[in-house]
Parts: structure tokens; C-alpha cells; sequence
């Protein structure tokens, strides 16, 4: 917990309310004293004062005294006291399920000091509950969408067996047709649990990364001249603008191709064709800054970085069968374990994606 540094203030303001409240006692005695002793000489005889009654007068005195310092006393701590009260009420209250309650900070002394840390406990248990929350909506999310996205090759495949096992089809060519896709969607229903696998195996605390320094601008060119004849078959053309000067990395060379992949696979697959794809790499600061920007129809939503959602998918993506809606969510889980940043913007029909990773030293 954050600790937040007062003064030690408590124990000098109770020693000063001890102090104020016995002088004030004695004030106080002083003043009531002689009233007092005259009118016990009014009642009593002084030459018929007995040890006794003067024993009798002492205490009563005494206590009078004790009495009046205590009241003083109380006087002084009263709002120490309420806001002691109101510091308790406060954990009650947070204990017995309201987070994020907080205590209004009074003065600065080690009260002040409880309370303000007790503020912060309070936010982070909410924030806590908050991302617990989330963490159970999002694999019951999980569990729904990848159901769904299992279950429709599945019961194609299913569908299929069943009409070759009762023999309905025409003749071997249709039989054949019927074993095509079964393998079509065989493999199909392989890529979705590789993905699933390899989503799940990356979001936990335990994974691992074989790092290797190496030129990013070679690396990147090699992706990019091997996905040309693609780009020509989908009748895009390619501005490369990679910077020709070394770009020193540490990075896990297959993690980050498969990021570099996925996102040249997605311009290609959601670009206005015929139109330009735009593939750029430099060196800024620290920083070597990727950048792939393909021409859109139309935008995808009001916010672009949705898209690194887990299981998030357009409506082209639903359309197409092989929208998993879990490889933008991969590669941003990628590139956070290599300590860089991945984001995307909307701009007069052009995305934009943006890889940033920090150069190796």
C-alpha cells in the first residue's frame, strides 16, 4: 500500500490538549476556591473543622478538580474523536462490500495519514472487484464466441460424414466434392484451436520469448518482397518507404513476422481493390516505428484500436469464414511482451497501422 508521509503531529496535539486542559483546571479551581472557602466558613465554625470534614473538603475538592479536566479534555478531542468515529464507520462500510468509499482528509497528522491510506485501499480494492469483473466477462466471452466459431465447421464436417455414411451422393465426383470440404473445414476447425492455443498460451504470466538482435529493416523487406506476388494478384500496389539504414532490434523473430504477416494479410484482405498499400519503417528516437496503411471503403467503427479486442471482428471478417477476431488481439499481446506498442487510426479512408518496438543498444 502507498504511504502517504505526515508530520507527527498526533502525539504533540494530545500532550498540548493535557496540558491546556490541566492549566485550565487549575484556572478554573482557583477562581471557584475562595468562593467556596467562604461560604464553608459561613456554615461551619472554623474552630469545630475536624481532620475529617477537611479530608471530606479535599476530596470533593480534588474530584472537582479531576472532573474539570476531564471535561476540558473532551472539549478539546471531541473532533478527534468524530473523526476517529468516522474513520471506522468508513472501514465498516468498505468491509461490508461498498468499495471505493473514500474519507474527506481533515489537517495532517497521523489520523489524516490512516484515513488517506485508507482512501487508497479503498480504490484499489474497487478498481480490483472492477477488473475481476471484467476478467469473468471476458471468458464467459471467450467460451461463447470461440463455441460458435468451433461449432460451425464442426457441424459442416458432421453434416457431411453423415450424407457419405448413408450414401447420398450422385457418384464419385460429388463423393470427392463432399471429402474436399471436409478437409476444407477440417482445417479450418485447426486454425481456430491453433489460434485459440496460442492466444491463451501468450496471456499468461509465463510466456516466453526467444529473443534474437537483428535488423528489422532486412527482416521487414524479406516479409514484404514475399508477399508481392500476392499484392499483385489482389491487384494492389505496394509504396515501400523502409528505411535502408540499420534498425537494431531484440525481438523473437517468429512472434514478430507472424505480427507483420497479420497485418499485411488484413490490408490485403480489407483494401478498396484496385488501390495502393503504403509500408513504412524508421527509426525515431528510440523507437523503430512501423507503419501499413491500406485504402478503405469505409471505416470500420468510431474507434479504430476496438479492432485489438479479443474475438472483435467487421462485418467483412464475419462474412469471410477464416475471421478468427483473435489475430489483431495476438499481435497486440506480441508486441506489449517485446515492450512496444501497437495502435491504429482512421483518416479520409486510409488505416493506418502502427508498430512501435524499442531499438536494441
Amino acid at each position: 500500500m502507498r504511504n502517504i508521509k505526515f508530520s507527527n503531529k498526533l502525539s504533540i496535539q494530545l500532550l498540548v490538549m493535557i496540558v491546556i486542559s490541566l492549566f485550565g483546571a487549575i484556572f478554573f479551581m482557583s477562581i471557584i476556591s475562595r468562593p467556596i472557602l467562604s461560604f464553608i466558613s459561613m456554615i461551619i465554625n472554623p474552630n469545630e473543622f475536624s481532620i475529617l470534614q477537611a479530608s471530606v473538603a479535599f476530596i470533593l475538592w480534588f474530584s472537582l478538580a479531576i472532573i474539570t479536566f476531564v471535561v476540558i479534555f473532551i472539549l478539546l478531542v471531541r473532533k478527534k474523536i468524530m473523526y476517529l468515529k468516522l474513520i471506522s464507520d468508513t472501514v465498516q462500510h468498505i468491509a461490508s462490500g461498498k468499495l471505493g468509499q473514500t474519507i474527506d482528509i481533515k489537517g495532517k497528522d497521523e489520523l489524516s495519514q490512516l484515513a488517506q491510506n485508507i482512501n487508497y485501499m479503498s480504490k484499489e480494492l474497487e478498481n480490483k472487484f472492477i477488473h475481476e469483473r471484467q476478467l469473468e466477462k471476458e471468458k464467459n466471452e471467450l467460451i461463447t464466441n470461440i463455441s460458435h466459431d468451433l461449432r460451425t465447421p464442426l457441424t459442416s464436417i458432421i453434416g457431411y460424414l453423415n450424407l457419405i455414411k448413408v450414401g447420398q451422393y450422385k457418384n464419385e465426383g460429388q463423393l470427392h466434392e463432399y471429402f474436399e470440404t471436409i478437409y476444407s473445414k477440417s482445417q479450418r476447425l485447426k486454425h481456430l484451436i491453433d489460434e485459440l492455443f496460442e492466444f491463451t498460451r501468450l496471456s499468461g504470466t509465463d510466456a516466453m520469448l526467444n529473443m534474437s538482435n537483428v535488423d528489422l529493416a532486412s527482416l521487414l523487406q524479406q516479409i514484404v518482397g514475399e508477399y508481392i506476388p500476392i499484392f499483385e494478384e489482389q491487384q494492389l500496389s505496394v509504396k515501400n518507404s523502409i528505411t535502408e539504414e540499420d534498425i537494431p532490434v531484440l525481438i523473437d523473430i517468429e512472434k514478430i513476422v507472424r505480427v507483420y504477416e497479420n497485418l499485411l494479410i488484413n490490408a490485403i484482405k480489407y483494401s478498396q481493390k484496385p488501390s495502393m498499400i503504403q509500408v513504412s519503417l524508421k527509426a525515431e528516437s528510440n523507437t523503430a516505428v512501423l507503419k501499413v496503411s491500406n485504402k478503405m471503403e469505409n471505416p470500420p467503427m468510431d474507434d479504430v484500436n476496438k479492432m485489438f479486442d479479443r474475438f472483435f471482428r467487421g462485418d467483412k471478417a464475419r462474412i469471410d469464414a477464416q475471421g478468427t477476431g483473435l489475430g489483431l488481439s495476438i499481435s497486440k499481446r506480441i508486441i506489449e511482451l517485446h515492450n512496444g506498442d501497437i495502435g491504429a487510426e482512421y483518416k479520409e479512408r486510409w488505416i493506418t497501422f502502427i508498430v512501435e518496438l524499442p531499438l536494441y543498444k
